[in-house]
């Protein structure tokens, strides 16, 4: 196996161990290189195929299935223990709908807003439940002499955090795959987006494009903010320099109905079987052992991650506000996950909220995607000529 995540790199040695101590006829080996994906697209390119690889859910596994890398799982019996909602998510992330399963959703990540519990407590603030009631809520910690929010928008990639979280109920689930098929547009779509962007920097740091993600995590951790705009994956940074802090999450709401709110949680760990792989048996055992209860439960405690597999675990509390959507399975994938890298959203999105030319941004991400996914978009045009274009994925 060769698998992507370097902060896991611990908890894979404990579980490579702990495999090949119990089974005598597998020897397991679990790489976990720096540059996995870059290794991994080399290795590719050279037919050299590992069994399995562990990868996230966003667009470079959506080029695995597009080019017919990753077996169908379709038998494998473990997938009947996996949350449903997880499952559509890497569906969703099919360029075009394609039979089979291919792959088995491990652990998740889920990001909204972190926020000072003991804060929260102190001055009796409530949790919101609609974009009203969180930008009142802003306002009054503001009069309470706090800063509401950090962003570390230095850093590009943290200016896509908010976006995510806004963009799961604001926009619709498959938007890319809508532009794709010609229906809609992104100038349409993320306008709403995009307000709400602008609308958040009045509540953080002043100059925030001076502070990058490190700055945002130590200035939380100090207390010097109510609540940070980032993933449940920011935590470990941030207890590292404050180990005491209580934090907590919840769903950024987006809308002027509770029932509007939808959890931005994507796939954030999966095992995928190659083609090439010559002993299926043996890789379903492998993927047997990894859903042993007490094996996912070691690593939700090491990574601070949420499960796939719908049973009942022990979560961190920086999950309780966050647990009804889990449980429910009312999520939805993180936009950026479909987003080509050579578009560079992150710094688009920078760009926009220094510049705040709304047109201009949205104009330009038109532009853009209808370049940097020409194969895709003309995938799906072929799609919808031999399919129609109701046709779905069972």
């Amino acid at each position: 196996m060769i698998q992507y995540k370097q902060e896991a790199v611990d908890i894979f040695e404990q579980l490579e161990e702990e495999f090949n101590r119990t089974h005598d006829n597998i020897h397991l080996t679990i790489e976990s290189p720096s540059e996995a994906m870059t290794i991994l697209k080399t290795r590719f390119i050279r037919e050299d195929y590992p069994d399995i690889i562990g990868i996230g859910g966003e667009i470079n596994y959506s080029y695995f299935v597009q080019s017919d890398i990753l077996a169908d799982i379709s038998d494998y019996p473990g997938l009947a223990s996996i949350q449903p909602a997880y499952v559509d998510i890497l569906e969703g992330l099919e360029f075009v709908p394609t039979e089979g399963t291919y792959g088995v959703p491990y652990v998740a990540n889920a990001a909204g807003v972190l926020y000072n519990r003991t804060m929260f407590l102190e001055h009796g603030w409530e949790i919101p439940k609609t974009w009203e009631e969180f930008v009142s809520l802003c306002e009054k910690i503001q009069e309470a002499g706090i800063l509401p929010l950090y962003f570390g928008f230095k850093d590009t990639w943290t200016c896509l955090a908010p976006w995510n979280a806004l963009a799961v109920g604001l926009a619709p689930e498959d938007v890319c795959r809508q532009v794709n098929q010609g229906k809609t547009n992104f100038t349409k779509e993320y306008e709403g987006i995009a307000e709400k962007m602008l609308q958040l920097l009045q509540y953080g740091e002043d100059g925030p494009f001076g502070y990058g993600y490190n700055d945002a995590c130590t200035a939380f951790a100090n207390g010097d903010s109510a609540m940070f705009t980032i993933g449940s994956y920011a935590v470990p940074q941030i207890k590292s320099l404050n180990p005491d802090m209580d934090i907590d999450s919840f769903v950024m709401p987006t809308g002027s109905s509770q029932e509007e709110n939808i959890l931005n949680s994507g796939v954030d760990l999966q095992f995928c079987i190659t083609r090439a792989c010559k002993n299926r048996e043996a890789a379903y055992e492998v993927l047997d052992f990894l859903l042993e209860h007490e094996n996912v439960q070691a690593y939700l405690d090491d990574q601070n991650a949420v499960p796939c597999k719908n049973k009942e675990f022990e979560l961190t509390p920086i999950f309780d506000g966050m647990k009804s959507y889990i449980a429910e399975g009312r999520m939805a994938d993180y936009q950026d996950h479909y987003y080509p890298s050579e578009m560079a959203v992150d710094a688009q999105i920078q760009t926009f909220l220094i510049h705040q030319d709304m047109d201009g941004f949205l104009a330009k991400f038109d532009k853009d995607w209808q370049r940097y996914n020409r194969d895709i978009i003309r995938l799906a045009e072929d799609y919808q000529r031999q399919h129609g274009e109701d046709e779905r994925k069972e």
